[in-house]
């Protein structure tokens, strides 16, 4: 399979610079893999009378990960030259909570070599102790509640990069995390989320519709770019990720049942995956995951997907034709060519895409 597979063309015009208020009157295109059929609607019509929107009984697998303001601006101490680091995760994590060690993975520049000592304010610095690729280890000279004090007061909440409207005031920095963000550990947001509002999930539960939450904080596997013409060979980054044992015994139990299983976003996609063994149950506990969903995949325990609009050829678009593919009528050959039919009729319409822009319900 070719990564030029994963390709398409996007007006530069129709990359939302900004979410839309309130964030649940984004548009929504629904797309039936067995009818191949695609219609058009707003997110908050998702439990209204649609056929295939949410219904009682239906349970929604949401992301609970939350960003932290990862980007640090410092300086050379033995130059003074500028120097930027981005924290990927702490070198040990804690898979009960997410903790502030003195010693995180980190990625920046320029020419972050070993040894190199940096200064970020009065109090905090590090050094730069070992190099694995493109990566660093950084270590700090606070920990625990002190480290991060200082990290929420310096640290920048990292916008994607094709967002180029000013950010008065940090705005959109504060509108870049989902109103059910919990547990910090994100470089980037779960941003299918984004389109749910308190009002619409009290809503939706008042129908019927059942809640849960898992955990996967965000890093560099999920946006790092796939440089392999064969998408096979492309390697992911491990990402941590959290089910809790009650979540996960309501999970199986609601499919027995029978209920439809609807992750929002890939991340809690790949999240459900992860924890599925080969007979279709999920267990329970935290893990570093590097699942690489591409066509082919055989879904264990997803249903429904809502998602973004996502870049071209990335890992994100390959997982949402994976899933494009998996019905009983269509196969996994043609969910690359259902997701480019829908991606071309949300161009048509002029549907907002990337973290701020519009979503797509697949059923």
């Amino acid at each position: 399979m070719k990564l030029q597979d994963f390709d398409y063309n996007l007006p530069k015009e129709l990359i939302a610079q900004k979410p839309i208020t309130p964030r649940d009157h984004s548009r929504l295109l629904m797309l039936d893999r067995k009818t191949k059929k695609i219609s058009h609607h707003h997110f908050f019509e998702i439990g209204d009378s649609l056929i295939g929107g949410l219904k009682q009984n239906d349970v929604l697998v949401l992301n609970n990960t939350k960003v932290i303001p990862a980007r640090l601006l410092g300086e050379k101490i033995d130059t003074g030259g500028k120097v930027e680091v981005f924290l990927i995760r702490p070198k040990i994590n804690d898979l009960k909570k997410y903790s502030w060690p003195y010693e995180w993975v980190v990625i920046g520049g320029p020419k972050l070599n070993l040894g190199q000592q940096i200064i970020f304010n009065k109090v905090l610095k590090g050094e730069i102790i070992e190099i694995l690729g493109q990566e660093r280890i950084i270590r700090f000279n606070k920990r625990g509640e002190a480290l991060k004090k200082i990290i929420f007061q310096i640290g920048q909440t990292p916008i994607p990069p094709y967002i180029k409207s000013p950010d008065k005031g940090n705005k959109l920095q504060k509108e870049y995390q989902t109103v059910f963000a919990k547990h910090l550990g994100s470089v980037a947001a779960p941003t299918a989320g984004f389109h749910f509002t308190p009002r619409l999930l009290k809503r939706l539960q008042k129908q019927g519709v059942k809640i849960e939450y898992v955990t996967l904080h965000v890093g560099l596997g999920t946006f790092q770019p796939v440089k392999e013409g064969d998408i096979k060979k492309h390697h992911m980054h491990s990402e941590w990720a959290m089910i809790d044992n009650v979540v996960a015994k309501r999970l199986n139990q609601y499919k027995k049942n029978g209920r439809r299983i609807i992750s929002v976003g890939t991340t809690a996609c790949r999240t459900l995956e992860s924890f599925c063994d080969k007979k279709g149950e999920l267990k329970s506990g935290a893990k570093f995951t590097d699942i690489f969903i591409y066509p082919g995949y055989k879904f264990k325990f997803v249903d429904c997907l809502i998602t973004n609009f996502h870049l071209p050829k990335s890992t994100l678009l390959m997982l949402v034709s994976a899933f494009a593919g998996q019905s009983s009528v269509a196969k996994s050959s043609e969910g690359i060519k259902l997701v480019k039919k829908a991606y071309q009729e949300a161009i048509k319409n002029k549907y907002r895409f990337y973290s701020f822009g519009d979503a797509m319900f697949i059923i």
